[in-house]
């Protein structure tokens, strides 16, 4: 189904469980036709396409491992191929697991980078044509709350310094693309409860938080709705903070 020039399609990673498939559902309600992929969440994934499509959404969910820079780009191209445009990037996959640094494996250790890190550079690559093409374009990155004081990480090194990267990396595209009417900005996370881990360890954390209460998924929705909004269109290279001041 193509879509007509004036319809905003977005492009979510991790898009069918979480934080990804609360945006999703948000940016589908304001009128945006939703493109989101996964890897392994085949029910979410099904479940998601159906909710959308209930709702005569326009939708396209693929599986699809974009920690391949050719799968990334064949998947821009698919969704491009579908709906004729491609106007916004939201990254928000990102694989994670604790271990002490020297009982890391190698490929724990390029888990990390290759799908927190990488992804982001090969799927804003593969989009950024179009969005120059049309002047107007956005790309949100999700790195996590504390990334950005470089402090000493054991148990999560490399998916600290990941999430790191995603920071610079969102800078960087910021500097090159802003002069094509594109915005490129990232959100950090603290403790959200996104209904998958347990929550009597989320409660322990609570402690920790200044605003003494855990963040929720529509916390992420407003701030990804506002990032892409007109409202923001002067923002960019930012990174938001979306932690309770957590870890700042």
């Amino acid at each position: 189904m193509t879509m007509a020039n004036h319809t905003r399609v977005a492009l979510l990673t991790g898009g069918v469980r979480g934080i990804g498939r609360a945006i999703a559902v948000r940016l589908a309600e304001r009128g945006w036709t939703i493109a989101a992929c996964y890897r392994h969440s085949e029910s979410d994934a099904a479940s998601l396409q159906e909710e959308l499509q209930r709702k005569n959404i326009p939708v396209m969910i693929e599986r699809a491992d974009v920690s391949s820079a050719e799968a990334a780009a064949a998947l821009v191209q698919k969704v491009e191929a579908q709906f004729g445009r491609l106007d916004a990037l939201i990254n928000c996959a990102g694989l994670y697991h604790r271990v002490a640094l020297l009982e890391e494996s190698l490929e724990g250790w390029h888990e990390m980078f290759d799908n927190n890190l990488h992804p982001v550079f090969y799927l804003s690559r593969a989009v950024v044509p179009g969005m120059i093409e049309r002047r107007w374009g956005r790309i949100i990155n999700f790195s996590m709350a504390n990334a950005d004081q470089q402090i000493g990480q054991p148990f999560v090194t490399a998916h600290y310094i990941a999430k790191a990267g995603v920071l610079i990396l969102t800078r960087s595209l910021a500097k090159v693309l802003a002069a094509h009417g594109i915005t490129v900005n990232a959100i950090s996370p603290g403790f959200i409860d996104t209904g998958s881990a347990p929550a009597d360890e989320l409660a322990k954390m609570v402690k920790n938080i200044p605003a003494g209460y855990l963040g929720d998924t529509t916390d992420a929705v407003h701030a990804v709705c506002f990032l892409l909004s007109e409202e923001a269109r002067y923002i960019n290279g930012s990174n938001l903070h979306l932690s309770g001041a957590w870890g700042v």
